[in-house]
């Protein structure tokens, strides 16, 4: 029997994804296979779908099958596999999409090392939520190396992964200063942030305000690159998310966050586990959509605004 997926035959709008049959993915040494049942939609699957990364795939034919974050049940170990699970457990997995491989797919082989058991208690559904977001906020952390007690700012912070960045940052010993529409602000502060300041283009200057001495790294969620690189001291360090990497200016360094860095960090993945299961980190499921409307999910990230992340489901 064939196994679906959500693909993208030929790039466009959110009507460009379509449930289609694919061919099971060969099981090869070091691999697990699951059965997906939720994937989480982020703005990479949007810009994959719309063809923005065409030059960057090498894979040239359709089918295109985005997602990096999937949750369901292991099914099969291959060899050479040491890792702590077993047949029939609920995962959770990383996955860096490439041609027809992606996580809007039924059956998915991964490297054993990009996956972890579902925290206690979590949906999949909810699981499918945290790997590529939770593991980006954790390698930002680590690329600003702060110690306890130092001031973190995070632009972005109601957004996916400046959550998991306050949150994380707290769990760390952090002082977090993070920025919030009026509407965001309550969400915010529950994240954990110790002050909370109005976002917008001018947020380099509250941030300023209230640490006049400027912050000691800065997590920027909210893309906006050069113009918050004022809020932090000089010396200080920026992790970036979309590449941005200072363009030159040296008064603070700027540090590109890739998650294919911690794709195969399995113990950064399986900590990220526990700390939802000790209530460290929240999950936030927005809405869950069937695979055939799988369309709408995408239209919903697009119109913006959403809290917490849009899941598919099989």
């Amino acid at each position: 029997m064939g196994m679906r997926a959500v693909a993208v035959t030929e790039f466009g709008g959110p009507e460009a994804l379509h449930v289609i049959d694919v061919p099971d993915e060969p099981l090869g040494s070091g691999e697990v296979r699951i059965r997906v049942s939720a994937f989480a939609v982020s703005p990479t699957d949007t810009n994959l779908r719309s063809g923005f990364y065409v030059e960057r795939d090498p894979v040239k034919q359709p089918p295109y099958v985005a997602g990096m974050d999937a949750a369901g049940v292991l099914t099969e170990i291959g060899e050479g596999v040491e890792a702590d699970l077993a047949v029939g457990d609920h995962v959770m997995a990383v996955v860096l999409p490439g041609g027809a491989h992606g996580a809007y797919r039924e059956d998915l082989v991964l490297p054993a090392g990009s996956v972890v058991r579902t925290p206690a208690g979590a949906s999949d559904e909810a699981a499918s939520t945290l790997p590529m977001n939770g593991l980006t906020a954790r390698l930002a952390l680590d690329h600003l190396a702060l110690q306890p007690g130092q001031v973190l700012a995070v632009t972005g912070a109601a957004g996916a992964f400046g959550g998991y960045v306050v949150q994380l940052a707290k769990a760390d010993g952090l002082t977090v200063v993070a920025d919030a529409s009026e509407g965001d602000e309550q969400l915010v502060r529950d994240l954990g942030a110790d002050v909370v300041v109005r976002r917008g283009a001018d947020v380099a200057d509250r941030f300023r305000e209230r640490f006049p001495d400027g912050v000691d790294g800065l997590a920027d969620g909210a893309v906006q690159s050069e113009q918050v690189l004022a809020a932090v001291k000089d010396g200080g360090r920026v992790a970036t998310v979309r590449g941005y990497a200072g363009e030159g200016q040296d008064r603070v360094q700027v540090l590109p966050t890739m998650v294919w860095d911690y794709a195969q960090n399995t113990e950064a993945l399986d900590t990220l586990r526990q700390q939802v299961e000790s209530g460290a980190v929240t999950l936030r499921v927005a809405a869950t959509f069937p695979a055939e409307e799988a369309a709408e999910a995408h239209r919903r990230l697009e119109a913006g605004g959403v809290r917490g992340r849009l899941v598919v489901t099989f």
